[in-house]
């Protein structure tokens, strides 16, 4: 369609106004769309409008009321708006809803409708396993490339996509004022959705009542980031310090603190034994690939910080580099130029300065003393070099195939000071912090947090080497990450880099339960 338009403010209504609506095609001028006012079709928050919005959008009056089988139409295509609107609003919890904030939009939601009205109208009776596979790991796994997250949408699928949704007296959540309702005309199902709560409980989302008190912590914490990032860097008068007298007073701070390099030549005599096979054990190999790492990162802040107190005072030029880093300083953060070669952290500053002296002091007394009768697991670089390094020491003194091998689990009644030495097999850990859940230490299991506790210090754990060893069904495989975020780069194995290994806790309920909470184990929390 061509359009002929005349730009004449004499002739043209001044209401006139023409909307244009283009997908990327090589013949339409991309240059009407830029000169044109930009305009977006926001998506709905809340449960209520998401739902509504499907049926007003999607669900049209002829086809409400035209299916071969009637009543699982109706019943199914309230599913479907429902768990749309479930896996869309469940971005706002951050990390406690997905590790990655995927972008589910209204398309996936019309396939998987235009599927299952196939579905119904072709088959004898419902495909419920095909009905399932196509929309959760197709529709909208497809979009989701984090395995975890791939378990939490089959979890939530699994709600409302099953055989007891075609029953009446089925309902979505614990308070029941989510369902499909009884078969009836559009009209009567746009009445119920118009009675919905107007705010949505975790419980909805199958969540515990903490994962709000996650939520506007975490609005909290962007406020006050914005807040800090506006701040000037001079000030006025009032005698205070100058922003060049704080950082550098803060930089001598962190210099006095800065702990010496890892030197291999001060390790024990028990410390790099070379073994029968003429090779060093693999935990030895693990010390000196995380002494390099962080002797790299001493180095840097050394060298930067003397920098920096010479860019101040005009010795030497303030590159790009020392002006983020004296930013950094004014708002407590931690410099890029020390995260790029870093351990994963979100903590500030001077907590991550404390963090740093105690993860080396760790290292000092695995280098002078010999290894360790057991290891807190978040004070490592890279946590999964020393899962593999507790693997390749199992395989090498029983001769078996490394990659038969994985990690069974015996929850610790003692703590790390009690113990006098290692385990035969394995390693003692500890450290970790549960998050979405709470370790009950009278049933032994996992057990719903009390309100307003968001992490939990879990007891010291026995990761046991086991060949061909498979995550029983009644317990639950909670993953462990490195950061609270949980998000990371998808390595080359198909796992995120945030992501440990998975440790498994008994459960009196079904797993599923703590997959909707959005149970995991953390190494380092933020401040």
């Amino acid at each position: 369609m061509v359009f002929d338009l005349v730009a004449n403010t004499e002739t043209n209504h001044p209401n006139f106004r023409l909307f244009l609506t283009s997908s990327p095609v090589t013949y339409f001028p991309v240059s009407t769309l830029q000169n044109g006012v930009k305009m977006t079709n926001e998506p709905p928050k809340g449960i209520k409008a998401n739902v509504q919005g499907v049926y007003a959008n999607l669900v049209k009056e002829e086809d409400y009321d035209n299916c071969a089988m009637i009543q699982p139409w109706k019943k199914l295509i309230c599913g479907l708006a429902m768990f749309h609107a479930n896996v869309q609003e469940r971005r706002k919890f951050g990390p406690l809803g997905w590790n990655i904030r995927y972008g589910f939009d209204e398309s996936d939601l019309e396939t998987s409708i235009a599927i299952l009205r196939r579905f119904l109208n072709t088959m004898d009776v419902i495909p419920w396993d095909a009905l399932v596979f196509v929309t959760g790991h197709i529709n909208y796994g497809g979009r989701v490339t984090d395995d975890w997250d791939r378990r939490c949408l089959m979890s939530i699928l699994g709600k409302f996509i099953n055989r007891e949704v075609l029953e009446d007296g089925y309902k979505f959540s614990k308070s029941g004022n989510y369902y499909a309702p009884c078969e009836g005309s559009l009209t009567d199902t746009k009445k119920y959705l118009s009675e919905l709560p107007a705010d949505d409980d975790p419980e909805v989302f199958g969540m515990h009542d903490n994962a709000n008190t996650a939520f506007n912590r975490a609005e909290s914490l962007t406020i006050m980031a914005t807040l800090l990032g506006l701040q000037p860097r001079e000030t006025g008068g009032g005698g205070g310090k100058s922003s060049d007298e704080i950082v550098v007073e803060l930089s001598d701070d962190i210099f006095s603190k800065v702990p010496e390099i890892l030197n291999e030549d001060d390790a024990g005599e028990t410390t790099f034994i070379i073994q029968p096979n003429g090779l060093l054990p693999s935990l030895a190999i693990v010390l000196q690939q995380e002494m390099i790492k962080f002797n790299k990162l001493l180095r840097k802040m050394v060298g930067s910080l003397i920098d920096l107190k010479k860019a101040i005072k005009g010795l030497i030029v303030m590159s790009g580099d020392l002006d983020s880093m004296y930013g950094s300083f004014l708002t407590n953060q931690v410099p890029g130029i020390w995260t790029k070669v870093s351990f994963a952290s979100l903590k500030s500053l001077g907590s991550w300065v404390k963090d740093l002296v105690l993860r080396v002091s760790f290292f000092r007394g695995w280098l002078l003393n010999g290894q360790p009768d057991s290891f807190p697991l978040p004070v490592f670089f890279f946590p999964q070099g020393f899962m593999t390094g507790t693997l390749q020491t199992y395989a090498r003194k029983y001769q078996v195939a490394i990659d038969t091998l994985s990690f069974k689990f015996d929850i610790m009644k003692i703590d790390e000071t009690e113990i006098s030495e290692g385990p035969d097999d394995g390693v003692y850990v500890y450290g970790l912090y549960l998050e979405g859940a709470r370790f009950d230490r009278d049933k032994w299991m996992l057990a719903p947090s009390e309100k307003g506790t968001m992490y939990q210090l879990l007891p010291m754990i026995h990761f046991i080497p086991a060949i061909d060893h498979k995550c029983a069904d009644e317990d639950y495989a909670c993953p462990v990450y490195k950061t609270d975020v949980r998000q990371g780069v998808l390595s080359t194995t198909g796992m995120s880099t945030n992501f440990v290994v998975p440790v498994e806790f008994a459960t009196d309920v079904d797993p599923n339960t703590w997959v909707l909470y959005g149970v995991a184990a953390l190494c380092n929390l933020t401040d």
